[in-house]
């Protein structure tokens, strides 16, 4: 079995300073290494070789691990600097040197237990909650006034931290007299804090220093003295009893349970019914859709069937209107030609009776009536030819105004077939009848008053089509309305069960999109600095680019178009001055971290620039769907469920 070193009487009698503790500790160390002090007994049996005379002749390493840790991290004056320094050796020998081994000879079972001290309790036993721990007997000191007075509780919080309590608080008691000499020691809510809080009352009942040991009347208490608050501490007629009311409530560790299971339980009936009901409404939708698509199909066929039947009515109409205007024009070259004919007969006529002489006074009388109204036939010609002249610019000017406004009409109709959305379609369709309305009216001077009406009711039936077109539009208006609302729906379900995955570690988890990975940003500095420096740089360069990240006036993307498709996407610039800085300041490393969490910010919150939160699925390393997140909380609710029917 070994035996146990004692130290001699003058290593007792004399003591050390604190500035001598460092030193004696790797002496006390080396002591332990060299086998010249007994610690371990057995594979499960280990004894402090430093207490001999302790009531409890052996440990197991854990528990063996916090006594030495409470009684070197002890602030009370009764434990000496060389205890202090040996039992801090005692931990590092135990840490370093046999945590392997004492591990591997543990039973499972026995670690399984020793690891959860939450079942090793009594279930039914009434705690403050939230979790909290008391410490009573701090050192205080009288100022003038006669008020006690006593340090902060950030410095006793910091000591529990790192003997692996993890307090979220320390917060000490004061009252008229000034400081109480205890403190109330805050634990989160959750079944981590409660395991804190057992570990933290179970080490000072092993350094006995617990509650016990606090109400034994045995003299002068010296050193802290804690435990967890439990159902008397919190009926007391004192400051603790009063504070602990006001700040808490007794309940029962299988009370938590029962309640966090109901609401569970409740939690996922409300989300399976939620989706069942927006699965409904989507399947209702996707019907209503697929029957509105088939209307639409018909609609265009039929819309393109009448385009159809209007261009070929449409040319037909323009080929008797250019047929009419030639014979207009044919009409009227006939007519000059007959104009220009009796206009050389008369001049001929009237040569002739220039040439005859007349000798009596009736023949020149009558002479020179005939040479009147020669005259006066030969200017009504003129007049007439003039106008005939005018008659053909205005038949030619129309002529060129019909043949320009064909072109116009045939652009128009090639723009139409190149346009697919149907009201834009049904507008240009109806400018174009407008535009043939007006030739139409300007011809029915010629008797194609037929051709004008014919158009009319054309026009008639687009405008009752461009009506249908409207309601149709409204109806779309309508399904978007709703899907909208549908979607919203199911964003706030999303959150929902985002917030209740953040405590579950399943295979589909939260995401925090657009945060920096610190690891890279470790390597890189420790390749670069030495060991001293690498956190502190690291956490500096790390805040400086979470600054820049959350900079809306820095965007280092560029726009590409991706081969085979119409479509651009964003990508990361790498011609950009910072990224480029980084690059050969720190590595690959960091700059793929910034490069990630620039894309990832741009893809689920470009316009916020902060990160946000998502559901993933963190097996297949993508988002996960609402259905994947709901489908793995019922899971994890059966096996809950399960794991408490055995139990």
């Amino acid at each position: 079995m070994g035996s146990t070193v004692i130290l001699s009487s003058d290593d007792e009698d004399s003591d050390i300073s604190e500035s001598e503790m460092d030193e004696y500790g790797d002496k006390m160390y080396l002591n332990l290494k060299g086998g010249k002090l007994k610690v371990r007994l057995s594979p499960q049996a280990f004894v402090c070789p430093y207490c001999p005379n302790k009531k409890k002749p052996s440990f197991q390493y854990k528990d063996l691990l916090q006594h030495a840790s409470g009684v070197g991290n002890s602030n009370s004056d009764k434990r000496s600097a060389k205890e202090k320094a040996s039992h801090l050796a005692l931990v590092k020998y135990l840490q370093q040197d046999l945590a392997d081994s004492a591990v591997e000879a543990e039973p499972s079972s026995k670690r399984q237990k020793n690891g959860n001290p939450i079942q090793d309790c009594d279930q039914d036993e009434k705690l403050v909650y939230p979790w909290k721990g008391i410490v009573v007997n701090i050192p205080t000191t009288k100022a003038q006034d006669g008020r006690s007075a006593g340090e902060s509780g950030s410095k006793l919080r910091d000591e529990y931290i790192l003997r692996g309590f993890n307090p979220t608080r320390v917060r000490p008691l004061w009252n008229y007299w000034g400081h109480s000499g205890t403190a109330i020691v805050e634990f989160n809510k959750d079944w981590n804090g409660l395991h804190n809080g057992l570990l933290f009352d179970k080490a000072y009942r092993v350094d006995g220093h617990g509650k016990k040991d606090w109400l034994k009347k045995d003299g002068p208490k010296l050193g802290l003295y804690a435990w967890i608050a439990r159902a008397d501490d919190y009926n007391g007629n004192n400051i603790i009893g009063e504070n602990l009311r006001k700040t808490g409530d007794l309940k029962t560790i299988a009370e938590l349970t029962e309640e966090e299971a109901r609401k569970q339980q409740k939690l996922v009936q409300n989300l399976t019914q939620l989706v069942e009901e927006k699965k409904k409404d989507m399947k209702q939708i996707e019907e209503l859709c697929s029957v509105k698509s088939k209307e639409l199909n018909q609609l265009m066929e039929e819309k393109e069937k009448n385009e159809q039947t209007h261009y070929r009515e449409l040319n037909a109409i323009q080929e008797r209107t250019m047929s009419h205007i030639q014979k207009i024009v044919d009409d009227h070259e006939k007519l000059k030609r007959l104009l220009e004919s009796e206009k050389k007969k008369l001049e001929i006529k009237g040569n002739e009776l220039a040439k005859r002489e007349v000798h009596n006074g009736t023949e020149r009388m009558k002479l020179s009536e005939d040479l009147e109204q020669n005259a006066s036939k030969n200017s009504s010609l003129e007049l007439a030819a003039m106008e005939q002249q005018k008659a053909d610019e205005e038949v030619k000017k129309l002529a060129e105004d019909q043949r320009r406004q064909k072109e116009e009409l045939h652009e128009k109709i090639i723009r139409l077939e190149r346009q697919r959305d149907q009201k834009q379609a049904i507008e240009l369709e109806v400018e174009q009848l407008k535009g043939q309305l007006n030739v139409m009216k300007h011809m029915a001077s010629d008797g194609d008053a037929e051709i004008v009406k014919k158009v009319e009711i054309i026009f008639k039936d687009l405008g009752e089509k461009e009506g249908e077109l409207e309601d149709l539009d409204k109806f779309n208006q309508t399904l978007i309305l709703r899907e909208r609302r549908t979607n919203d729906e199911l964003q706030e379900a999303r959150k929902e069960l985002v917030n209740i995955m953040k405590e579950w570690k399943t295979t589909i988890g939260v995401k925090r999109m657009g945060e920096l990975v610190t690891q890279p940003f470790v390597d890189a500095m420790q390749q670069k600095y030495c060991q001293q420096d690498v956190e502190d740089r690291a956490v500096e360069v790390l805040q400086l680019w979470e600054g820049y990240l959350r900079d809306p006036d820095w965007h280092p993307y560029k726009r590409i178009k991706l081969e085979n498709q119409d479509r651009e996407v964003e990508v990361i610039d790498d011609r950009d001055e910072k990224l480029r800085e980084l690059k050969a300041d720190l590595g690959d490393g960091p700059y793929n971290a910034v490069a990630k969490a620039l894309l990832e910010i741009n893809e689920y919150n470009p316009s916020g620039s902060y990160i946000t939160t998502e559901l993933w699925n963190l097996k297949e390393d993508k988002r996960a769907t609402l259905e994947e997140g709901v489908t793995c909380l019922l899971d994890q609710w059966e096996k809950a469920k399960r794991k408490r029917g055995m139990a």
